[in-house]
């Protein structure tokens, strides 16, 4: 019996993309990868154009096609998120972008480190076509993240990367409203393995991603595994803190020696009162954030996603 390969797209707008992309996929697997067969799980984010028309179609005409559509965009990783938790596969590329920025050809090459025992391989962007800027701030940021995590999370890698069912089932136990992936499947453990790759630039359409997306998933990335923001809050109330202080004392010397020239009466105070507790005030706000940010972790149960339609799902 063949071995059952998943792949997660998710779209959102990309009438341009989708028929391509399947076409990219199943080309793959007809020419290199015979002894495989696979699903093709479409998450549609309510795109308002004819992206989930098209979908209804291939997958119409093609079993291995598999839809999800959202009563709402939730956005790329919730969306992924509930096509992984909904695949049935033996090995998942977890994130194939329907605009091919991420060639599917690289399929061969992780099934091939998956055969070799690894549970993880994912993808290294060793070159993107992008301008430098964009590029430059996005190799920053997965260092920030890597840095302030408490494990290591593979620098220039995304979610496109293939994860073993046993990975599946590890994320199965995570409750996350927002997931940030790629964070979550480092933090499982298992054994892995990097592949380099050159990022491709967009050929038809637009990123849906605007500046504003970006940020959002970028602070995501930092504080669903790490302390660290909060504890830098913490830290700079004690600098500040004690800077005022010290401001206090020299303060102090200025008025004794100069007799008060300096300022009216009570400046100097107010001054040194207004920065003290502003920094007392950042500790404290830093120490309730671990206990608040702890709880809300736990107690946020909100639905995933919401789903109008399913297509080629048994029931």
């Amino acid at each position: 019996m063949k071995k059952l390969i998943s792949i997660v797209t998710p779209c959102y707008n990309e009438e341009d993309n989708v028929k391509d992309c399947y076409e990219a996929v199943r080309v793959v697997f007809e020419n290199s990868l015979q002894d495989y067969d696979y699903e093709h799980i479409f998450c549609d984010n309510a795109s308002n154009d004819t992206t989930l028309n098209i979908l209804r179609e291939l997958a119409k005409k093609d079993r291995k096609v598999k839809v999800i559509a959202n009563s709402r965009n939730y956005g790329p990783f919730r969306s992924t998120f509930n096509g992984l938790m909904n695949s049935s596969g033996d090995a998942v590329l977890v994130l194939l972008a329907a605009d091919l920025q991420d060639p599917p050809e690289m399929l061969k090459d992780f099934i091939t480190k998956w055969e070799e025992g690894y549970q993880i391989v994912y993808g290294i962007r060793k070159e993107r076509e992008e301008n430098w800027i964009m590029s430059s701030v996005r190799k920053a940021f997965y260092r920030v993240v890597n840095r302030f995590a408490d494990f290591h999370i593979p620098l220039d890698a995304g979610e496109f990367q293939l994860i073993d069912k046993v990975v599946i089932e590890a994320l199965r136990r995570f409750e996350d409203y927002y997931p940030y992936i790629r964070g979550m499947i480092a933090s499982c453990g298992f054994r892995s393995a990097g592949i380099e790759y050159v990022w491709k630039a967009r050929k038809k359409g637009f990123s849906k991603n605007r500046i504003y997306h970006l940020i959002d998933q970028g602070l995501n990335g930092i504080i669903s595994f790490s302390n660290v923001p909060l504890r830098i809050s913490m830290l700079l109330g004690f600098v500040l803190s004690g800077l005022s202080i010290l401001y206090a004392f020299i303060q102090f010397l200025i008025n004794l020696i100069f007799f008060r020239l300096l300022a009216p009466p009570g400046i100097a105070t107010l001054i040194v009162a207004v920065f003290f507790f502003a920094g007392v005030q950042l500790f404290f706000i830093g120490l309730l954030g671990e206990y608040i940010g702890a709880i809300h972790s736990q107690v946020r149960k909100r639905p995933l996603v919401v789903e109008k339609e399913r297509i080629n799902f048994k029931e």
